[in-house]
């Protein structure tokens, strides 16, 4: 997974795109946060892994939700199917 970047002989961690091997985690909207949000995970999994569980919710439930990605960057249900548009995205 790319969230702990290398040093070693000073390469650049730095990536173009999106990370989807980042870790991640689907949380509900209604949470509260606060300091113990990252045990209020209700799923965790690759960043590509949680856009597809996402998509394969009706659209409606969807808005219920978003995905924390590393680096505390949360992404919302149109987002998300954005995302999921991407030519990039793994689809499997």
């Amino acid at each position: 997974m790319t969230d702990h970047p290398s040093t070693y002989k000073g390469d650049a961690a730095h990536r173009d795109g999106i990370e989807w091997d980042d870790r991640a985690s689907l949380h509900r909207t209604d949470d509260g946060d606060g300091v113990l949000e990252g045990a209020k995970g209700l799923r965790s999994g690759t960043f590509a892994e949680l856009v597809r569980h996402m998509m394969l919710m009706p659209e409606k439930e969807r808005a219920r939700y978003y995905i924390e990605k590393a680096g505390d960057r949360e992404y919302h249900a149109a987002e998300v199917a954005r995302l999921a548009q991407r030519s990039d995205f793994p689809r499997s």
